[in-house]
């Protein structure tokens, strides 16, 4: 059978995988996964007639799925990737050990990658569309927008408005937001006048979150939700905007300080923490499902080793900061400016670019500390495109850039 005669069965059994679902066998949990073009980390090997596929010699599936990997690099093909994921547990093992991380190909495959970090070199381009309507913000890979509109769903969001505060609802579909479906992925909280946020993740952070502040809320009672289903929420960032006091003209300061990403990940040979698979995926039952041993698990996390020296601890915990780039003040235009290298047409208070903050001390080399590790910018009505890289996922990426869509009376 040749490679491409693979390729088209591997199509046509996704083919047979909706209409499946279509029909009603985990009809309503698969139309859902399936809307985001990034598949879900869901053994769905009980829907396929496996026969032969799953008694390939090992040797054969390996470089079957490392072909298939290394020639479909981009959507709708790279697709294909996760069909192989679909087939049967066999090829679902071998998938996973051949597909490497965002950090490390550049690409996204799996929904873990929105949550892994970006390549260290060229930047993940993608845009955010903004639906006024509905308060709902889609993330989709890609340089703009197509036209068909079939663009590659990343996540969505659906800001919620409340006395106090605003939500924004993390999701990986875009018509799914309620915080007891397995695909919440984490919020962004404001403050009442929209200058401070917090980001949660549904996850705990891999490594010791710095200034910890102890949150893990649990939003129902363990009885009301799945045991797959994360019920806690994990403070990971915090994104503060300067008040503008003299309501002087300007673009928006602002600072995050990454609690789950070390300083040290900007250093030589640091690493960013880098997460394999979710807590609550269908092949790992083993996240806490009471309060007690959440928060429990959240103290180990936080606790360092015995084993560790205090002063390597303290530096290995100590958070990355990130800072706006001071843009210039342009004569002619009259008006502040960044080189966002033709990413970004529109002039608009709401446009960014990140840099790492950091301290002499930490002796991260000046060409690192210019790198600009996320951007933002408005390309035209209600659309906005975002580029982020190492070391930062797609998911915190994606909140940061939600906190500039909410009012900020104080600050301008």
């Amino acid at each position: 059978m040749s490679f491409k005669s693979i390729v088209r069965e591997l199509r046509e059994m996704k083919e047979g995988i909706g209409n499946i679902s279509r029909r009603g066998l985990e009809g309503k949990h698969w139309r859902h996964r399936t809307r985001s073009h990034i598949a879900p980390d869901v053994v769905v090997s009980e829907l396929i007639q496996q026969g032969q596929w799953a008694n390939l010699p090992p040797e054969l599936l390996l470089d079957i799925i490392r072909r298939v990997e290394e020639s479909e690099t981009s959507w709708p093909d790279r697709a294909v990737v996760v069909f192989c994921a679909a087939v049967c547990k066999s090829w679902r093992d071998i998938t996973k050990e051949i597909v490497k991380t965002p950090e490390e190909c550049g690409r996204l495959t799996f929904p873990i990658s929105l949550k892994q970090p970006g390549p260290r070199e060229s930047p993940i381009q993608c845009f955010i569309k903004r639906d006024r309507a509905a308060s709902v913000y889609r993330l989709h890979f890609g340089l703009t927008p197509s036209e068909d509109e079939n663009d590659k769903l990343l996540l969505a969001a659906k800001k919620i408005r409340r006395a106090t505060s605003t939500d924004f609802i993390i999701s990986l579909v875009a018509d799914d937001f309620s915080r007891a479906s397995n695909t919440y992925v984490g919020k962004l909280r404001s403050n009442f006048l929209g200058t401070k946020f917090t980001i949660y993740d549904s996850q705990p952070p891999i490594v010791a979150p710095v200034h910890q502040n102890g949150r893990s809320s649990r939003r129902f009672h363990a009885k009301q939700v799945s045991p797959r289903v994360p019920a806690c929420n994990y403070g990971v960032a915090a994104i503060s905007y300067e008040l503008n006091v003299l309501r002087t003209r300007g673009p928006r300061r602002m600072h995050c300080v990454m609690h789950s990403i070390p300083v040290s990940s900007v250093q030589e040979g640091g690493n960013a923490p880098t997460p394999k698979s979710f807590p609550q995926s269908f092949d790992d039952k083993s996240f806490p499902s009471s309060g007690s041993k959440g928060k429990e698990a959240l103290k180990s996390l936080s606790s360092p080793s015995p084993s560790s020296s205090p002063a390597a601890s303290q530096h290995s915990r100590e958070a990355l900061m990130l800072k706006n780039k001071a843009p210039r003040w342009h004569e002619q235009l009259q008006c502040w400016c960044l080189n966002f290298k033709g990413r970004v047409t529109v002039a608009s208070v709401k446009n960014f670019q990140l840099v790492a903050a950091v301290d002499p001390s930490h002796n991260v080399p000046a060409a690192e500390q210019e790198k600009v590790i996320l951007q933002f910018g408005k390309i035209g009505k209600d659309i906005f495109t975002m580029d982020y890289r190492y070391p930062l996922s797609a998911f915190q990426a994606f909140a940061i850039c939600l906190s500039s869509f909410d009012t900020k009376p104080a600050c301008e």
